[in-house]
């Protein structure tokens, strides 16, 4: 069971923040195997950016299920507080702020992970957006700058103090990106630190690898990104193995299918044509990696289609005709 602020579930699951992957479509897809927690992609602080096409389509939509989870990145307390008072009029029920991305153009703007090198403004954003707010406010961070400068108990802390709600620790550094091992114990030394939920991120590939995690780190819960691309039922096994099914759930090929063409289908509407065919290629690409045995050649074909009809018609036949993983 999982709770934060008055949300409660018994799923233990969470998809990430991953820029350019949880759009609408993309979450809505998780829900259809069974996902309840999922984080929308990074949004700016920055209002006035907000108008851009980029912005327009990563805002909230009030009609999407709950909980509706918005992150917000930026580096100025004020207008962070801003702008997660303006996501919980236009209909967020949880907001979270980035101070765990590593990307280069975000930490180069002192956002990010780069925050965590300053204390004093973590308190202070923190503490700025959760008066400005009545919705839970949760934290997203990794455990330091680098190797050398790791203060993810000190953050975590400050986070408590400042009245975050559920913390969510990939267990590397800004310098680490996405190389090198997570260190789990390290987010079991912030478990143990505080009282809020504690949610464990990191190369979480499996529902086998996330029950050890948890039982390592004594978290909440489990944060899945990468690995929940081409595979949007994986929160839904993990859930499942958590609670005892340690058999993995049966889905045929056909279903795993019929559940991508909704989504190209979701993804050329809700983009556009033009914007959509580019954006299912990589969609595409990831079902394919995760699920057919010719993966490579389908997804050079998949990504000369130029119309959306086609982008359809190619993965009915795929439907029809290719071999797949079996254990995929």
């Amino acid at each position: 069971m999982l709770k934060i602020g008055d949300v409660m579930h018994p799923s233990r699951a969470v998809v990430a923040p991953m820029a350019g992957v949880t759009d609408r479509p993309f979450r809505d897809l998780c829900r259809q195997f069974g996902s309840f927690w999922l984080v929308a992609e990074m949004l700016t602080s920055d209002q006035t950016l907000w108008n851009t096409s980029k912005s327009r389509f990563r805002r909230i939509h009030a009609d999407e299920p709950s909980p509706r989870w918005v992150q917000i990145a930026g580096s100025d307390p004020r207008t962070l507080a801003l702008a997660g008072a303006a996501n919980e009029r236009a209909g967020a029920q949880i907001l979270d702020i980035n101070m765990g991305c590593p990307a280069k153009k975000v930490c180069n703007k002192a956002a990010g992970s780069a925050l965590l090198r300053d204390e004093s403004l973590v308190a202070d954003i923190l503490a700025a957006v959760c008066r400005a707010v009545s919705i839970p406010v949760t934290l997203k961070y990794r455990l330091g700058w680098s190797k050398q400068e790791q203060n993810a108990v000190t953050v975590a802390k400050i986070a408590q103090d400042a009245g975050i709600q559920a913390l969510s620790v990939h267990g590397r550094t800004r310098a680490c990106r996405f190389e090198g091992s997570v260190d789990y114990d390290a987010i079991a030394q912030v478990k143990a630190a505080v009282s809020i939920p504690v949610i464990a991120n990191g190369d979480i590939c499996s529902p086998e690898q996330a029950r050890w995690v948890i039982e390592q780190t004594g978290a909440d819960a489990v944060m899945v990104g990468r690995a929940v691309q081409g595979r949007p039922w994986l929160p839904a096994d993990i859930d499942a193995y958590l609670n005892g099914h340690t058999h993995p759930i049966e889905r045929s090929f056909d279903e795993k299918c019929d559940a991508m063409l909704q989504h190209l289908s979701s993804l050329h509407e809700f983009y556009g044509e033009g914007q959509g065919v580019r954006i299912a290629r990589k969609h595409a690409g990831w079902f394919f990696a995760a699920n057919l045995d010719a993966h490579k050649a389908a997804r050079q074909s998949f990504n000369q289609i130029a119309l959306a009809s086609q982008q359809i018609e190619f993965l009915t036949r795929i439907k029809k005709t290719a071999d797949h993983k079996a254990a995929a």
